[in-house]
């Protein structure tokens, strides 16, 4: 026997030792998946222009930004976007909280937890999900615009997520807004003196987001992105996010 073939051999003995318990737990997996994309898609088809805001849950209700996502989601759901939030607490409660005082829909999309992620009570659409990535896909697929307000690792993973997708092509160009100059713009100015100084990205990709401070502001930002278009998908861009 080569030393090959017993490395392979190896191998193959290490995989039939596998728990088959934990082998068809693995499997099962897939249909747990499968469901949640099911429900995400059957659920959130038919809401029509969503906005989707992201932000910290820690933030209490007499925080400025809480107040400030209260306010930019009520004007959004009068504008007539429904607002998807993470559905749990601090500024995604704000979110749901004022696009349920709106009058379009609140949306909450749960992710299961050990801690912090608490469902608020403000949802009227609410979906439930074990994995991060079924997720993702739910709040980027319906979405004609992201709010992003202040947050920690989650907010920053699904505002990399957004801009990756953007910028790679793999979704359609969408509003993307970071809501407080005083929190984001060293971020701004780090991706500009540091990432691109570095090669890592081109200057036009900085043109992908922008940062703001007023509500207002973000509801006219985002109108004046679709001055031109429907805030529909066009039948290219329907046919990027089927493959999303």
């Amino acid at each position: 026997m080569t030393h090959h073939d017993g490395q392979r051999s190896g191998r193959d003995n290490g995989a039939a030792g596998l728990d088959p318990t934990l082998m068809t737990r693995e499997s099962w997996r897939i249909f747990q998946i499968m469901a949640e994309f099911v429900e995400g898609f059957e659920r959130l088809s038919p809401v029509g222009p969503s906005v989707s805001i992201f932000g910290s849950a820690r933030k209490a209700p007499d925080d400025p930004d809480y107040q400030r996502a209260e306010a930019t989601a009520r004007l959004l759901s009068d504008a007539g976007f429904s607002v998807v939030s993470g559905g749990g607490p601090g500024i995604m409660e704000a979110a749901n909280k004022g696009a349920r005082e709106g009058a379009s829909a609140s949306i909450g999309l749960n992710i299961q937890l050990p801690r912090e992620q608490t469902p608020n009570a403000y949802q009227e659409i609410a979906l439930n999900f074990r994995h991060f990535f079924a997720r993702k896909v739910m709040f980027v697929k319906y979405a004609s615009a992201y709010v992003v307000f202040p947050g920690g690792f989650g907010t920053l993973d699904e505002l990399a997520e957004i801009l990756t997708l953007v910028q790679t092509g793999k979704t359609r160009r969408i509003p993307v807004i970071l809501m407080g100059t005083d929190y984001w713009q060293g971020l701004a100015q780090w991706l500009e003196k540091t990432m691109v100084g570095a090669g890592n990205a081109d200057p036009e990709d900085l043109s992908l987001f922008q940062v703001l401070d007023e509500p207002q502001a973000a509801i006219d930002a985002i109108f004046a992105h679709y001055r031109d278009r429907d805030f529909e998908p066009s039948p290219q861009e329907r046919e990027i996010l089927l493959n999303l």
